[in-house]
């Protein structure tokens, strides 16, 4: 989940649209990938379990 807006990455769903497809692990995620609602860096998210 993003700390500064709260938007939550999503696995199961990935972000097709960014180029990271259904599935992909968070870790998975690059490290120059930004929050897509606020631009946030990868840094600024912290794990939610839900």
């Amino acid at each position: 989940m993003c700390l500064i807006c709260g938007w939550v990455y999503e696995e199961e769903l990935g972000l097709p649209d960014d180029g990271i497809p259904a599935g992909t692990k968070w870790e998975d995620v690059p490290m120059n990938w930004t929050c897509p609602e606020c631009g946030a860096r990868k840094e600024d998210f912290e794990m939610l379990a839900i």
